[in-house]
């Protein structure tokens, strides 16, 4: 790892007040959800169709 960030940001959309990001971490390759709507929010692990977690390969990870 070139720094040590253990997770990265793949993806966030956001209005005024909420913000829907993914985010994948560095060592497993688990991809989170990660919902806030003005002081409250959540974080849970995005599952596919099968209800498994979605897991991004090594080498599909890109480090910045």
């Amino acid at each position: 790892m070139a720094d040590n960030k253990r997770f990265i940001r793949a993806h966030i959309e956001t209005t005024f007040g909420t913000a829907t990001e993914i985010l994948i971490d560095r060592v497993t390759g688990v991809n989170y959800l990660f919902h806030k709507d003005g002081y409250g929010g959540g974080l849970t692990v995005l599952l596919d169709k099968d209800g498994k977690p979605v897991v991004t390969p090594a080498e599909q990870i890109q480090t910045k």
